[in-house]
């Protein structure tokens, strides 16, 4: 019997049974809306992710102090100061190391005329900015010579500027009190806005580290340095030579622990990427179970379909119809349930998508993959569901089939 014979069969049963059909197919709508859907938002979360490392710095390498046994002692890494200028300056030295910055910080309350704000002041270079991506929208960062001054300026965060000159005036060149601490205001930071923690990126003071360290906190130590690789590829030799050169310089035993530790965002950006991966296969999983329960629709229709349609194949097959006529016969008919249910589930999962987007403002990004996935999973599905009924349909005695009532 011809493919187009075949065709028309299935069209015309599945026709006389329009209600019943759509209520099959509901099963693998439902399904593949649900994998596309969990997808696209697994993939978005997950791009989302790594834009918010790549603005704080693909490449960017945190050092701070490392907890470390004293007397038998366990000492918290808070409590350690084993962080110096003279660490920053040598780090400046190691190949492959485009920037580097020493890191000291101390919250408080802003002050502008009846304004304030709490927030927290770090003391950096400006090199700081390459490393952390941040750039300043008006004014100008603070110079080296600021630096070896310890001069008493800083640049701000949007948030923080919005805050102390909620009035709208250009803060560049006015002076605000951090505490008792008249500074100067030389710069706005560009908005950055929140990261993929929700932390807001703009809620920021930046000034000299020097100033940080000896007219508000009066220490001698660093309380972490910031640098960057030349390129992401390098990261984990540059690490290795860190950590080489400040065992050395802390004249740690080979045996001894390390009492610094040094992060980097290649590491943040592996662990959050795992996360997002297993929550995006744990998504998917849940919703493949919904394609499952729709093959087994399909195969149970089809059984009925088998059923009610014994005298019919008994006719059919004693007209010269072969067994595999029929089995491809019913085959079709499944998978024409099974992969028109596909079509009408990629249409739904890209409309719940959207919905998801701009309801919940969700990142989301849609998968070709998902489509494809879903479609070769609807076919097996037809295929593999719709088979054994259609076989035992191709095995029916026309004789027996014929008699049946």
């Amino acid at each position: 019997m011809r493919i187009a014979n075949l065709l028309k069969i299935a069209f015309k049963a599945l026709n006389n049974n329009k209600l019943r059909c759509f209520l099959t197919m509901l099963g693998i709508i439902i399904g593949v809306a649900s994998v596309i859907t969990m997808l696209a938002i697994g993939q978005g979360s997950k791009d989302s992710i790594s834009a918010q490392i790549s603005e704080m710095g693909s490449n960017m390498i945190m050092i701070h102090p490392g907890s470390m046994q004293r007397g038998g002692v366990r000492q918290s890494a808070d409590d350690m100061q084993t962080l110096t200028v003279a660490d920053y300056e040598s780090l400046r030295q190691i190949a492959g190391v485009a920037a580097v910055s020493p890191s000291v910080n101390s919250g408080g309350q802003f002050v502008n005329g009846n304004n304030n704000y709490p927030s927290t002041v770090y003391g950096i270079t400006p090199e700081y900015l390459d490393i952390r991506k941040f750039s300043v929208r008006e004014g100008a960062m603070f110079t080296d010579h600021d630096i070896k001054s310890a001069a008493k300026v800083c640049v701000l965060g949007k948030t923080v500027a919005d805050n102390l000159f909620p009035d709208g005036t250009d803060p560049v060149g006015r002076v605000i009190r951090f505490g008792k601490i008249p500074m100067t205001v030389v710069g706005l930071l560009e908005s950055k806005g929140t990261n993929s923690m929700g932390q807001d990126q703009d809620d920021v003071v930046l000034a000299p580290y020097t100033t940080v360290m000896k007219r508000i906190l009066a220490i001698d130590y660093v309380q972490g340095i910031f640098a960057s690789a030349v390129d992401e590829s390098q990261t984990d030799d540059v690490i290795g030579a860190i950590t080489e050169t400040l065992r050395s310089r802390h004249r740690l035993r080979d045996d001894a622990d390390n009492d610094f530790e040094i992060r980097s965002q290649q590491e943040l950006s592996e662990m959050m990427n795992s996360t997002s991966d297993m929550m995006t296969v744990l998504l998917a999983c849940i919703a493949g179970i919904s394609l499952l329960v729709g093959g087994i629709g399909i195969m149970n229709i089809m059984y009925v379909s088998v059923t009610e349609r014994t005298r019919e194949i008994g006719l059919r097959m004693s007209i010269g119809a072969r067994g595999v006529d029929i089995l491809s016969q019913f085959l079709i008919e499944a998978v024409i349930i099974s992969v028109s249910g596909g079509v009408i589930g990629v249409i739904v999962g890209v409309v719940a998508t959207w919905v998801v987007n701009y309801v919940a403002h969700w990142p989301v990004n849609i998968q070709l993959y998902a489509v494809a996935l879903s479609f070769a999973v609807c076919t097996v599905t037809g295929v593999f569901f719709g088979w054994y009924p259609a076989r035992k349909a191709a095995g029916l005695d026309p004789i027996e089939a014929i008699r049946y009532e």
